[in-house]
């Protein structure tokens, strides 16, 4: 077993998957936002945001969001809106690394397609695409960051990643998310394994 060091690290990036969430202000401007830290639990997704970003101002106004998974090859789409900002001006804590920029979509060559259920529009590209609404905003360290809980209400997928005899399940051997660790993009790397539950949904549920 090898030696461990108590460590000081400036982040917690271990490894999540990336978002792009969309959402509008009250006058139907739409904004993305590149986020880290997001995951699911049932039809709940839990997301922190920046207190100061436009994604928050959004969400406090039209409590509506799309979750936008991106594919690994839209490693570069991403990282070219990394440094913009919706708001304007810059807030003081994201000066200088940040940038304003008032449309998103142009900048990362991503294209707007309606939603179903809620206002903020999808994004095209990425091939999993979440419509949620907010359910509760809760402030977190000292209310510089706040955790979103979002309630799904439908959820598009490219068929490409569906298997092709139950539509229902994607096909892990074809969902390829684009991964974020300690400010890294990575791709998923093979599988080792599969948990014992993972039948559960390889398979459709059978009613008697």
């Amino acid at each position: 077993m090898e030696r461990t060091k108590s460590v000081d690290l400036p982040v917690l990036y271990f490894g999540t998957p990336v978002a792009l969430i969309t959402t509008v202000d009250p006058n139907g401007s739409s904004n993305i936002s590149p986020i880290s830290s997001a995951w699911a639990l049932g039809d709940r997704y839990m997301l922190g945001l920046g207190a100061e970003g436009q994604a928050l101002a959004n969400l406090r106004h039209v409590g509506e969001l799309v979750i936008n998974l991106p594919s690994s090859d839209l490693a570069a789409a991403v990282e070219a809106i990394a440094p913009t900002t919706g708001r304007t001006p810059v807030p003081a804590e994201k000066r200088p690394a940040y940038r304003h920029e008032p449309d998103k979509w142009s900048v990362g060559g991503f294209t707007k397609v309606a939603s179903v259920d809620v206002l903020p529009p999808r994004i095209g590209e990425c091939p999993v695409q979440i419509e949620a609404r907010v359910v509760q905003l809760v402030d977190i360290d000292g209310g510089s960051a706040v955790a979103v809980e979002a309630e799904v209400v439908r959820v598009h997928a490219f068929e490409g990643i569906l298997k092709v005899t139950e539509s229902d399940r994607i096909d892990t051997e074809k969902w390829n998310p684009l991964y974020y660790s300690f400010r890294h993009y990575f791709a998923q790397g093979a599988r080792v394994g599969a948990n014992f539950r993972a039948p559960l949904l390889d398979q459709p549920i059978v009613v008697a």
